[in-house]
């Protein structure tokens, strides 16, 4: 009964998002906004431990940008800066060889400044005063006013950094441009050569539009199983769900692989984004989606544009994968509570889909866990069908909407779903108050086994309670009319249930990766 209502709400819900993303889309063909090309723009790019090979696609596609050089300025801030984090900004000096180049090394950061040690006697304290022997005070940095100065009158800045977290770098880039630029992009990835100038002709088309995002693709799509469902998910979160939010003027999160903000309303609330703090920690990840929040709760709106699009990497491993979900979970729920604060500022619809998606996981997760320890072993089969039922009809709906069959395959994401992403959300609820980067750098594996913990615990919740049931099942009289009758529902699921997951593992294996991987070899994808 549970998984019925279940069904038939998450259709109903579909449907009605499905309906005003198509409406958003449609006015995205129809509206041809224009460029003046007078707008200042600054593209900032956060680098840490970055693979050779994707930072070199994400300079390149940034130097092919189609925007007057005049009013374009390229940032990239390295979080690091030792030797073993000097061949990004190598690379960025070779790409950008011929233009306007600076780089800096910097010892310090915003926030890791020199200090000037004092002894007693030196006039730095006051009648009455106590101090130590030896005390240290502040003093001004020069390397900062190198990078302010470096950023401000560069074309191409490169700058290294002492170590402190993604939204470290971030900040380092936003400080120090102040107010020179009419709007700030943010991004680390493969852009497509117009990706910029669609962003900002949507900035241009309303003042009180106060950032946008764009549509983001996935560049190593035929890398694994982990890699293509991301693809398939990917598409369904931008051309789907933020087109609807966009309908409404409340886009959710602007992704930060690609987003355009406008800059005198982000250097208003720069400061209070950096310091913010969770449950007395200071946050570290998260930072595209407390930006969005952050303009949001001032009252300006926030879009998508499938106009814009770039290509980003995504891991490609299942441990990678689980460790850069839990940490969007993190950020999503930490998020969610600051959004509430400003519902009512904005349509009805970031309401009601703000509380749909807050509950569902744990609708999903209780009525799971009753099925299974239900002493039936029809409720956990019923449990399994209905999931992949509801899956197929995303993927059918996908297919139409896309006019690409290739979509059939987000069937599959069902068990990713079920079986990494769900019990991953309550790991990351319950170290919400954990701050790091949350992946290692795309250059290094993974050495963080931590969030298989939870797939751990719930992989063995779900044994107990298939154990639990073949024994009360055991018990039971199979003789009776009604369960001879059960024995051929039962044979009937599991053959349609195991044969679907045959046919589409069988499809995939032959259609990705043979045929995929064979053009791949073939054809390179240009932006």
């Amino acid at each position: 009964m549970a998984f019925g209502l279940y069904g038939a709400f998450l259709t109903f819900h579909l449907i009605i998002q499905s309906f005003f993303a198509f409406l958003e889309h449609k006015r995205m063909r129809r509206d041809s906004l224009s460029c003046s090309y007078t707008k200042s723009v600054a593209l900032t790019i956060s680098a840490y431990q970055e693979d050779p090979a994707y930072l070199r696609e994400c300079l390149q596609s940034v130097k092919s940008t189609l925007y007057p050089p005049e009013k374009l300025r390229i940032i990239m801030v390295v979080d690091g800066n030792s030797n073993e984090d000097r061949y990004m900004m190598d690379m960025f000096q070779e790409v950008f060889a011929g233009e306007d180049v600076g780089t800096f090394i910097w010892e310090n950061n915003y926030h890791h400044q020199p200090q000037l040690d004092m002894e007693i006697g030196d006039g730095g304290y006051q009648t009455g005063d106590e101090p130590s022997h030896y005390t240290e005070i502040d003093m001004e940095d020069p390397g900062q006013l190198v990078v302010e100065e470096l950023i401000r009158t560069k074309r191409c800045v490169c700058i290294m950094q002492k170590w402190g977290g993604k939204r470290e770098v971030m900040y380092t880039a936003f400080k120090a441009l102040g107010n020179s630029v009419d709007y700030v992009c943010d991004s680390d990835t493969k852009l497509e050569p117009e990706a910029t100038v669609e962003l900002v002709k949507v900035l241009e088309s309303n003042e009180r539009y106060g950032a946008v995002g764009g549509d983001v693709r996935i560049l190593n799509l035929s890398d694994s199983y982990i890699s293509f469902m991301s693809s398939l998910r990917y598409w369904m979160a931008f051309n789907i769900e933020r087109a609807c939010q966009s309908y409404f003027n409340c886009v959710s999160c602007i992704s930060g692989p690609l987003g355009l903000y406008r800059n005198d309303l982000l250097q208003q609330f720069l400061e209070s984004w950096y310091n913010q703090k969770f449950l007395g920690t200071h946050c570290t990840f998260g930072d595209d989606r407390h930006l969005t929040n952050r303009m949001l709760s001032i009252g300006y709106a926030t879009k998508y544009t499938a106009r814009s699009r770039c290509y980003s990497e995504t891991p490609s491993l299942f441990l990678r994968w689980l460790a850069q979900q839990t940490r969007w979970t993190k950020s999503y729920f930490r998020e969610w509570l600051y959004n509430a604060l400003w519902w009512h500022r904005h349509h009805l619809w970031m309401t009601y889909e703000s509380v749909v998606s807050g509950i569902f996981p744990f609708f999903v997760t209780a009525t799971v866990l009753r099925l299974f320890y239900g002493g039936n072993l029809w409720d956990v089969l019923w449990v399994l069908l209905c999931v992949q039922l509801v899956a197929c009809v995303k993927a059918l709906y996908a297919c139409w909407l896309r006019s690409n069959p290739v979509m059939l395959f987000m069937s599959l994401y069902a068990v990713l779903y079920m079986g990494g992403l769900l019990p991953a959300k309550y790991f990351a609820i319950l170290t919400m108050n954990k701050s790091s980067w949350g992946t290692s750098g795309r250059k290094k594996m993974v050495g963080n086994y931590m969030p298989l913990l939870p797939v751990s615990i719930w992989g063995l919740l779900l044994l107990g309670g298939l154990i639990y049931t073949i024994y009360q099942e055991a018990l039971a009289d199979w003789t009776t009319e009604a369960k001879q009758a059960e024995i051929l529902y039962l044979l009937a699921g599991l053959a349609i249930y195991l044969g679907y997951w045959t046919f589409m593992v069988m499809l995939y294996w032959v259609w990705i990766r043979k045929c995929c991987r064979k053009r791949m070899d073939f054809y390179s994808l240009e932006v």
